[in-house]
């Protein structure tokens, strides 16, 4: 029994002293606007720290804003979350605008780099008719509102019902939250610290890690304490998918594959073949449906640039000597500054790629515009028309009807005088199956005449 106990004794003791394993760390990073492959990113990344067993995700971010049902969707993550959040604005020079500064107040804990900024989170429309913020005037009565401005005011509130009820779940400074939605403001990291709008300031994430070591958080399964000593930090990259979803869901891109996907089956269909220009263009088209399905997208802009794609494509195959050219351009143009709504942050097309896409086509048009009159100058070289004129040679001797060779097959051939085999004569016209030729000698006797 005394060696037992002896033996328990040795055991506990060696348990007690084998130092306590690092604790777990892992860091993502979001750097642009809030879309859904983005919040798919965040979220995988959130459940991969909760399979881990981590003890921290740290979310490096850094974005000008986004879609607001894509930052719902990483916020109801955070809030059901067991594992830590830390959301740090990094590096110095990023931002937590719109979007992003939803994202910070719902963090377990908030952190900025020196030099960064937050704010500027009132909502914009999305879409047909909606008003620009700050066009809706208080002192307007309810009555004689106009119905945009109705709501905005609906989408201001609940914006700002949101964000306070952030600021008070996690402690923060919630007048400041309903100010940045309200009136658009934003604060340095420095005036953020001071008027509790995060917790601290951390340059580098060493000293993140440092700062955050011992601080009490709650979480969905309740109260818990950071320990940070020595923690292992992991990076979980983005995936292939989620790389590829983040590149077509920026607008420019999107625009450049659907006009890769036009191009590509204009080409099958006037240069019929192996099919390869036909299969990238539809697969160009696909990628460029989803990706407008993940955009706000604006009605009035895929209408008018559908419609400048169908008359340049009329232009195409019905030439109209630059009428149908020239309108499908212009609605081009316009749809695409329309497509998408360029009052959310992040989710803008550029100028500078909408003024190359037009050039193009019209250089495309011009081209194909070219090449239908310069094939219309040219002389006919096949059909009825190619063969009148032609010569024709007796392959026996008869008066009215026989068989005459011409462009290398046999024909039926009727004569105004008799022919010789192995006579010339000259087509003069094709009636079906039927040829009329006169002899080459008399047409240049009378002629001659």
């Amino acid at each position: 029994m005394k060696r037992l106990f002896f033996l328990v004794s040795v055991v506990v003791a060696m348990l007690l002293s084998l130092p306590a394993s690092a604790a777990t760390v892992k860091v993502a990073e979001i750097h642009g606007a809030i879309s859904p492959a983005s919040a798919a990113y965040f979220l995988r990344a959130l459940d991969e720290a909760q399979r881990a067993r981590a003890d921290l995700l740290v979310l490096r971010l850094d974005t000008p804003g986004g879609l607001d049902s894509s930052m719902r969707e990483m916020i109801q993550g955070i809030l059901a979350s067991p594992v830590p959040v830390v959301i740090w604005v990094a590096p110095s020079g990023a931002r937590a605008a719109s979007a992003g500064t939803y994202l910070l107040y719902s963090a377990h804990v908030a952190a900025m780099a020196p030099g960064t900024n937050l704010g500027a989170a009132t909502p914009v429309a999305i879409g047909i008719g909606g008003t620009k913020p700050g066009e809706d005037k208080s002192e307007k009565g309810k009555n004689d509102a106009p119905s945009g401005n109705a709501m905005e005011r609906k989408s201001i509130h609940d914006a700002s019902a949101y964000i306070r009820s952030l600021a008070q779940l996690r402690g923060r400074n919630a007048e400041w939250a309903e100010r940045a939605v309200r009136e658009a403001e934003s604060l340095s990291a420095e005036e953020a610290k001071k008027q509790n709008v995060i917790d601290f300031i951390a340059t580098d994430l060493p000293e993140l890690l440092r700062t955050a070591n011992g601080r009490k958080v709650t979480v969905a399964s309740g109260k818990v304490t950071l320990a940070l000593d020595a923690a292992a930090v992991e990076a979980i990259a983005p995936n292939w998918k989620e790389r590829l979803l983040a590149s077509i869901a920026d607008p420019n891109i999107a625009l450049i594959l659907m006009m890769l996907g036009v191009y590509g089956l204009l080409f099958e269909f006037y240069t019929p073949g192996f099919g390869v220009a036909g299969i990238i263009g539809s697969i160009c088209l696909l990628l460029a449906a989803y990706a407008l399905a993940m955009l706000p997208v604006n009605a009035v802009g895929v209408l008018l640039l559908l419609l400048g794609i169908a008359l340049m494509v009329t232009e195409a195959f019905l030439p109209s000597f630059g009428a149908f050219g020239i309108g499908g351009i212009a609605a081009f143009v316009a749809g695409a500054l329309m497509l998408i709504d360029g009052e959310v942050p992040g989710m803008q097309i550029s100028l500078g790629l909408i003024v190359p896409l037009a050039v193009v086509s019209a250089l495309l048009l011009g081209g194909a515009a070219a090449f239908a009159l310069r094939a219309r100058r040219h002389p006919v070289v096949s059909g009825v028309e190619a063969m009148l004129g032609a010569s024709a040679v007796a392959l026996e001797s008869f008066k009215q009807e026989g068989w005459v060779r011409a462009s290398g097959e046999r024909w039926r051939a009727r004569s105004s005088a008799p022919l010789r085999s192995g006579e010339k004569a000259r087509i003069v016209a094709v009636e079906g199956l039927l040829l009329v030729v006169e002899p080459e000698g008399k047409s240049e006797k009378g002629e001659g005449k």
